[in-house]
């Protein structure tokens, strides 16, 4: 087999596993209104920022602005709420499943809403910007320095681009 046909191969292989790739979304609230923020289009974002293959599982979850308050205390030794928090998942070794738990997304909607205010976004394009923001951290990206934070940065932009939003820290800078 010639390697021009290898190739070929290989990439029809790599968009037949793409496509079957899955990211299924358990959403939790409990006080906090979340029905403008759930939309099809966190949604999509969100199953464009899992980059991994196979079916891969988050829970997303919206907080009141003390929970929020009180996990990002105890996780981040910030006494304040924030927008989103992620909480990755490992499996235990030795097990094995046929989905992947990503892990969690703590979510504080008051801070979101008023986040979107401030920025003059649109509250959906700022929940999936959060949401694909958070997605990325629960798969290794992080923003502890500038060169992580730029990587991190135009990630976030090109799947966003995908859904047809602008890069949202252009318009916060």
């Amino acid at each position: 087999m010639s390697a021009l046909r290898k190739q070929k191969q290989a990439r029809q292989a790599q968009r037949r596993n793409r496509q079957r790739a899955r990211l299924s979304l358990n959403i939790h609230w409990q006080d906090e209104p979340v029905v403008a923020i759930v939309t099809p289009l966190l949604k999509h974002a969100a199953a464009l920022a899992w980059l991994g293959e196979g079916r891969a599982v988050v829970n997303i979850t919206f907080v009141s602005s003390d929970e929020s308050q009180q996990l990002n205390k105890e996780w981040r030794e910030k006494d304040k709420p924030t927008n989103v928090l992620s909480f990755p998942f490992e499996l235990p070794e030795g097990w094995e499943s046929r989905e992947q738990l990503l892990g969690d997304l703590v979510i504080c909607p008051a801070v979101l809403i008023s986040e979107a205010r401030e920025q003059g976004k649109s509250l959906a394009e700022h929940a999936a910007h959060l949401v694909v923001h958070g997605l990325l951290h629960l798969q290794g990206y992080d923003h502890e320095n500038e060169a992580e934070a730029q990587e991190m940065e135009a990630l976030e932009a090109a799947l966003l681009a995908q859904v047809g939003m602008k890069n949202p820290y252009l318009s916060i800078e």
